[in-house]
């Protein structure tokens, strides 16, 4: 059987409980006794000190007589429930509180030795065998010029301490109980706030060692427990989601090869058994080029967004006219626009210098204008605009093309995504551009968002750090 942690938590309770008991019957009934006994040796030996300076003192001078004294210590018998006499050093008995006067009948405590009282107040014992029980006896010496002419001595029984430690320890026991089953509260309370979410906790961890990453379960707490499950749940649902992410990518990258190499091999095989007549080579062997430069260009981009996404990706940050690669990557689609009879439109700055890598800004800016030209219609204009603001640069690239619904504007960062409003325009597209284009910004601790409205247009805004000046950064 599993030693689970709520079974350790109930062996300490009960393991607490015992040693509690335990504690109780022992150590406590033995101090409770010895307090007992202390307190009533006390009083019994100022009650019979109080006696041998009073009545006995009289009735040694023979100020008072026998009968009067008796009734006093019978009096203070009844009260003290002690035996009170008071005898001669020799240990002849000359009164006794439990017994009646009767001088004729003399009484000796035999072998009678006040010297056992030597160094305490009190003893406990049979008084030299003149009781069947143990009794706390207290002896105080009656003084009589200079001399001790007799004792005073006071006898409790034993059986009576014994009887009202009994009393106090009743209570100490009802007192245990009483704190232990409030303190059951803590069980209770270990079991709905740590030992139920723990164990939830538990199969939940179980679920996800055996792969099913898409199992739920919730805790309904704030503290560190509800924030474990929490963060369990959380990093499960995004190592499903990396998973998904795993097979659709896997899925995508073997859709995206599969079509051009099909279209390849089909063409090839035409070619070779003569479906194809060898005046068309011409034509089919440019679809074979163009089939293979999409495939160049999907390796190519799987490579750059692979190295994007290593750990500690090397970047040559230099400091460049930002302006002026914007410029450069414009001309660069001259003969594109000019076909669809699309204009660019530069708003840019003074010039202004950034702290970046330039070639990797370079694609960035060619992604984002070629993903612009591609989805704008003919005889619209791209704009492309620089706005400086708290030691930022800002680059606008916006467009007036077909727009980006707004349920799937939070995917278009994803890899692969390709919007179902422009799968009929973007058949060579890889769906990895803006990939590349986000995971490049981020690499510059940098972010990028993007604004779009369906058949008004689409913009994307990032932003870049601006350089200091040279002598400032040597500094």
């Amino acid at each position: 059987m599993r030693k689970t942690l709520y079974l350790k938590f109930i062996l300490a309770y009960i393991i607490f409980a015992s040693f509690g008991f335990i504690v109780v019957a022992t150590f406590v009934s033995s101090m409770t006794i010895e307090h007992l006994r202390r307190e009533r040796a006390d009083i019994l030996y100022r009650v019979a000190t109080q006696i041998a300076n009073t009545y006995a003192i009289d009735l040694y001078n023979y100020e008072t007589s026998r009968e009067t004294v008796k009734k006093q210590i019978d009096a203070l018998d009844v009260f003290f429930s002690a035996a009170v006499w008071i005898i001669n050093p020799s240990g002849r008995m000359i009164l006794d509180s439990r017994a009646p006067l009767d001088p004729e009948n003399e009484i000796v405590v035999e072998h009678f030795d006040p010297m056992i009282f030597s160094g305490s107040y009190y003893t406990i014992g049979k008084f030299f065998d003149s009781f069947d029980e143990d009794h706390i006896s207290v002896l105080a010496p009656i003084a009589f010029d200079f001399k001790v002419s007799g004792y005073v001595a006071l006898h409790y029984p034993m059986s009576n301490i014994i009887s009202s430690a009994d009393s106090l320890l009743n209570i100490s026991y009802l007192m245990l109980v009483i704190l232990f089953l409030l303190s059951l509260i803590i069980l209770i309370f270990f079991t709905e706030m740590v030992y139920r979410p723990l164990r939830k906790i538990t199969v939940a961890t179980e679920q996800y060692a055996n792969g099913n990453m898409h199992y739920e379960f919730s805790v309904d707490s704030e503290d560190e427990i509800g924030y474990l499950a929490a963060s369990l749940s959380y990093m499960a649902s995004e190592i499903a989601r990396a998973g998904d992410d795993q097979k659709k990518f896997v899925a995508n990258v073997s859709h995206d090869f599969r079509s051009p190499l099909t279209s390849i091999r089909g063409y090839l095989e035409a070619m070779r058994d003569g479906t194809i007549p060898r005046e068309m080579y011409e034509k089919y062997v440019d679809i074979l080029t163009n089939e293979t430069d999409r495939l160049i260009k999907l390796t190519n981009s799987l490579l750059t967004l692979n190295n994007l996404n290593m750990r500690g990706m090397f970047l040559d940050k230099t400091r460049f006219d930002i302006n002026k690669v914007i410029r450069d990557t414009a001309v660069s689609f001259e003969g594109t626009c000019r076909k669809k009879k699309i204009a660019i439109e530069l708003v840019l700055t003074d010039d202004v210098f950034v702290w970046a890598d330039m070639d990797k800004i370079q694609q960035v800016l060619y992604n984002l204008l070629d993903n612009a030209i591609k989805f704008s219609h003919s005889d619209s204009i791209i704009k492309i605009e620089t706005t400086e603001k708290h030691s930022k640069i800002f680059i606008s690239t916006k467009d007036n093309g077909i727009g980006i619904p707004k349920n799937e504007l939070k995917f278009v960062f994803d890899r692969f995504f390709k919007s179902d409003s422009s799968r009929g325009r973007d058949r060579r597209g890889t769906g990895l551009g803006l990939s590349i284009v986000k995971e490049i910004i981020r690499s510059h601790g940098e972010h990028i968002n993007v604004i779009s409205t369906v058949s008004i247009g689409t913009e994307f805004i990032f932003s870049l750090p601006i350089a200091e000046d040279q002598d400032e950064r040597e500094e």
